[in-house]
């Protein structure tokens, strides 16, 4: 670490860590000194999304001191290197690309992504106008953001109107599988293959089994039902998709970073086109706010500080999410990849180790079940934990007394978090509740395409941000890639009885074989 950045760190460490009731004791102004918004139109009333981190530790001498290490980080270099696609991936020599597919980055790149979407949009609309038969039903096959970004957005988007039944599956084990199947008429069912290198071992089994499923009931031509989602189309045409069916997207985007792209081609199918280029839409606009903010102002920046302060000065090893909104229960795991797998690191762009804790670990569930389940622990367990509130004002539902509801107790536990019940502490100490626990609360006018872009692309910058700050590269996983190549060759093993594995594994296999028949 360069002597300006330890300095800056030690800076933020030597300052006095008040509680948070100390902090809002001696600042009316709080709220809206640490709140920003992100939408359209102008004034304090108008729509969008409203981020509030007063309920966190974060003072004017912090956040100077985080501006200070985000200069000596070299920030503004960093993130110009991000937008003119320079290779920012140091590991694999490669750029990191995904705001190019929303307008964002070199003209080249914006120009070809803008290419490869009209073709997506072409493909969906044939489909919707009956070009390839009757589609009632996609089942689409990916894993990792292949499939948690479409998941994601799916269940957000086609609540009330869905124009394609979608299921998406991941899971190598046959049981997703199966479900699909039985829920879908192989006469009407049309195969997505989501895979960057489109040899994905579990995408292409569950990819195989999908044509044998549609040849046993009937399908003639299995490969004819087929979309290829992938940044190597000659190996989708190898394999047997026709070319007019592949979807190619830059090899400069990452799965984690996907859903912008062809990979997106089930939320345009299911959700509209529309909708999918509101959702770009929306991120677009966060990535002009990122790219033309400075400093504090800069939200993603901001949401980053904060994050930064309670991983390495706090201690807080995990950050839970919860959003008030069922529609978003798939929101925690999308961030859990985006997330860990992108700053899960310990050693800096140069190879050197880090020399602090770096991502936490992310969890969560929708807001008023998770009450019921583990926020005892929040409010009076021992683990330091950080929250995310994630607060819709209208439901657009048609049951907005139970949004309210809803809503009375996302902010009920954000105050109870931070503020505690002191009071309850002179009668009897199991009542307790210290209080002073950190959390940010993001309140948005309604959940719609716009939206879901402008949330997923503000966590995208603050992964970044943290990235820079840290030092690591957010745009590879090794580690990923250590399981996929063990699993292959366990894969080659584990049914032939003379090999018996490494000393491990040994034991394992000889339970696996005998319980296997």
């Amino acid at each position: 670490m360069s002597d300006s950045r330890t300095a800056a760190w030690q800076q933020i460490e030597a300052l006095p860590q008040e509680t948070l009731g100390d902090l809002f004791a001696g600042d009316d102004a709080r709220v809206d000194r640490l709140s920003g918004r992100i939408g359209w139109g102008e004034g304090e009333d108008a729509a969008g999304i409203r981020f509030d981190w007063s309920k966190t530790h974060l003072t004017d001498d912090l956040l100077a001191g985080f501006e200070a290490l985000a200069e000596a980080s070299d920030f503004t270099a960093k993130r110009a290197a991000l937008f003119a696609g320079d290779p920012i991936n140091v590991t694999e020599g490669r750029a990191a690309e995904h705001t190019a597919q929303r307008g964002f980055g070199s003209e080249a790149s914006v120009e070809e992504a803008q290419a490869l979407l009209a073709r997506m949009q072409m493909l969906v609309e044939a489909i919707r106008e009956g070009a390839l038969g009757q589609i009632e039903h996609l089942i689409h096959i990916g894993i990792g953001g292949s499939a948690l970004g479409p998941a994601l957005a799916i269940n957000a988007l086609t609540r009330d109107l869905s124009y394609v039944d979608c299921h998406v599956v991941s899971n190598i084990d046959g049981v997703a599988l199966e479900a699909a199947f039985e829920a879908c008429d192989p006469a009407t069912t049309m195969i997505a293959v989501a895979s960057k290198t489109f040899t994905t071992i579990e995408t292409m089994t569950n990819a195989d089994s999908a044509l044998t499923w549609l040849r046993e009931n009937g399908v003639t031509d299995p490969h004819g039902r087929v979309v290829a989602l992938t940044a190597n189309p000659e190996a989708a045409v190898e394999w047997g998709v026709d070319e007019t069916r592949v979807l190619p997207f830059m090899e400069s985007v990452g799965g984690r970073y996907s859903l912008w792209s062809s990979i997106g081609f089930p939320v345009a199918l299911a959700a509209g086109l529309d909708e999918f280029a509101a959702m770009l839409d929306g991120a677009a606009a966060v990535d002009e706010h990122f790219a033309n903010t400075d400093g504090r102002d800069n939200l993603a920046l901001r949401t980053a500080f904060a994050d930064q302060f309670y991983a390495r000065v706090r201690g807080c090893q995990t950050r839970a999410v919860f959003a008030y909104d069922e529609r978003l229960a798939l929101f925690p795991s999308y961030l859990q990849q985006l997330e860990m797998e992108s700053n899960g690191k310990r050693v800096q762009r140069d190879g050197a180790p880090v020399e602090c804790e770096t991502c936490p670990v992310i969890w969560g569930e929708p807001g008023s079940n998770a009450q019921h389940s583990f926020y005892q622990l929040l409010h009076q367990g021992t683990a330091k934990v950080s929250v995310d509130f994630l607060l819709p004002v209208n439901s657009g539902v048609g049951r907005q007394e139970q949004q309210d509801l809803a809503a009375a107790n996302c902010l009920a536990q954000s105050w109870a978090l931070a503020s505690g019940d002191p009071a309850e502490s002179d009668n009897d100490s199991h009542q307790a509740c210290s209080g002073n626990h950190p959390n940010s609360l993001i309140l948005f006018e309604r959940l719609d395409p716009d939206t879901l872009g402008k949330l997923i692309a503000l966590y995208e910058h603050k992964v970044f941000n943290q990235n820079v700050i840290w030092g690591i590269n957010a745009f590879d996983q090794w580690g990923v890639q250590l399981g996929k190549r063990l699993a292959t060759g366990v894969g080659g093993i584990i049914l032939d009885e003379n090999v018996a594995g490494p000393p491990p594994l040994e034991e394992p296999l000889v339970r696996f074989r005998k319980w296997r028949a």
